[in-house]
């Protein structure tokens, strides 16, 4: 993947229905795919602030 791609909708374990994804293991994901960051778009709770 070209490494100026970033992934600008992602649904992690925090977003309820939407998202599975465990937050590390997305950026390690993202990493490994040498993407240089993604936009976590969580929504409808505040769980994900506490960490």
């Amino acid at each position: 993947m070209a490494d100026d791609f970033v992934h600008l909708h992602v649904h992690s374990e925090y977003s309820l229905l939407d998202g599975l994804g465990r937050v590390k293991l997305l950026v390690k994901e993202a990493a490994r795919l040498g993407q240089p960051a993604l936009a976590l778009t969580d929504h409808g709770v505040m769980h994900g602030a506490i960490e």
